[in-house]
């Protein structure tokens, strides 16, 4: 298969092979302190590697694929007390996203799905899909990097924690970059007081907080990287290219077409 990589093409090939069609992906990831036993890029490294999985076996599926470079600098203050974390302020990695969208829209392609590995970026993509939708008319969505907690039977009891270089995390990054993880460095940092709050917590729980990673009184780490493994991260990564073919195809057939933006009208 040739190379889907967007950056790759010429000038006159975007025009030219890129059509209405044309399903743009672009990861969004992040470089900031995933404590002492993973790299800074590994947000940035999951959306990149599972994103170019995903387009690959997107395109032998028959779908009109290409991948946009990483947006690897993006909105990590959370983080942003941590030497080593490169963060955006909100209000420039928005106007980065519309700027973008400004430029894909400059393309034959009408279709943009941000495929994303690092929570943070989440409501400023949220935003974004409708900003990029209403100014431009693009056809936009969201996908993620979507990594189950340790629940003790797979991997440690991290009582829904592990969002942040936790078991499965640490397992993934240990299939795609094991020179880049030293699972020896890792502890167990779950805030297993939180545990007994039935509505307050991360991710599907009905009411979140306001939070920075060392609010839970360890070295910003939320999760428990103990008996990771590369071959658990290969199942995981395969996993993620499967629910990403998936949506992409589900992207391809999906029945609201693009429209005439409001900056298109000017």
């Amino acid at each position: 298969m040739s190379s889907r990589l967007f950056a790759e093409l010429s000038g006159p090939a975007v025009a030219d092979r890129l059509t209405p069609e044309s399903i743009l992906v672009l990861p969004t990831g992040a470089v900031e302190h995933h404590g002492p036993h993973l790299p800074l890029a590994t947000d940035a490294i999951m959306a990149e590697s599972i994103a170019g999985r995903i387009v690959a076996a997107a395109v032998e599926a028959g779908h009109h694929v290409w991948q946009l470079p990483t947006l690897s600098c993006t909105k990590s203050d959370e983080h942003s007390w941590a030497p080593g974390t490169l963060t955006l302020s909100p209000e420039t990695f928005h106007a980065t996203l519309v700027d973008l969208g400004r430029c894909i829209a400059r393309t034959p392609a009408r279709t943009v799905l941000f495929y994303n590995g690092h929570g943070g970026n989440v409501g400023s993509l949220t935003i974004a899909l409708r900003e990029l939708r209403r100014r431009f008319g693009l056809r936009t969505f969201i996908d993620h990097v979507r990594i189950p907690a340790g629940d003790g039977v797979d991997g440690p009891d991290e009582f829904g924690f592990g969002i942040h270089g936790g078991y499965g995390e640490t397992a993934l990054m240990m299939h795609l970059r094991p020179d880049l993880v030293d699972v020896t460095l890792g502890s167990r940092a779950v805030p297993e007081e939180l545990a007994s709050f039935s509505r307050i917590g991360f991710g599907p729980s009905p009411v979140h907080f306001g939070w920075l990673s060392d609010d839970f009184g360890f070295d910003g780490v939320v999760g428990d990287p103990s008996g990771a493994t590369a071959e658990r991260g290969a199942e995981i990564a395969a996993g993620l290219v499967t629910d990403g073919v998936t949506t992409i195809a589900e992207i391809a057939r999906w029945p609201i077409g693009a429209r005439a933006g409001e900056e298109s009208a000017r």
